[in-house]
């Protein structure tokens, strides 16, 4: 049915961009806009590019990648980010697992 990811969305940090996934246009507003405030938040205090992708088993999880050259990205403070929103918004990450699994992968609750 997918691939083995699907990236729900991401920011990136070099062009100031932030993207959903046209995929989950049905998710309800102010997840949206949580998303994208975690998203760009992230990327302006840390830097590189932060995207946020399903597994085929509907686990969500954290990618970041930086520019070879970017001596500015802080990957130590990266990782304490991530593991920071993951903490705080352990709910919305829960429940966009769920979201995903029964919309995406057809499971029954």
């Amino acid at each position: 049915m997918y691939q083995e990811t699907i990236t729900l969305c991401g920011s990136n940090g070099y062009e100031k961009k932030y993207y959903l996934n046209e995929d989950f246009e049905s998710l309800p507003q102010q997840i949206k806009d949580e998303l994208k405030i975690a998203c760009v938040l992230y990327t302006e205090e840390i830097g590189g590019i932060l995207t946020l992708e399903f597994d085929e088993d509907g686990k969500l999880s954290f990618k970041t990648t930086a520019a070879e050259n970017d001596y500015f990205y802080d990957e130590i403070g990266s990782t304490l980010k991530i593991k920071e929103m993951q903490r705080d918004r352990a709910d919305l990450w829960e429940s966009l697992e769920l979201f995903f699994r029964v919309f995406f992968l057809g499971e029954e609750v």
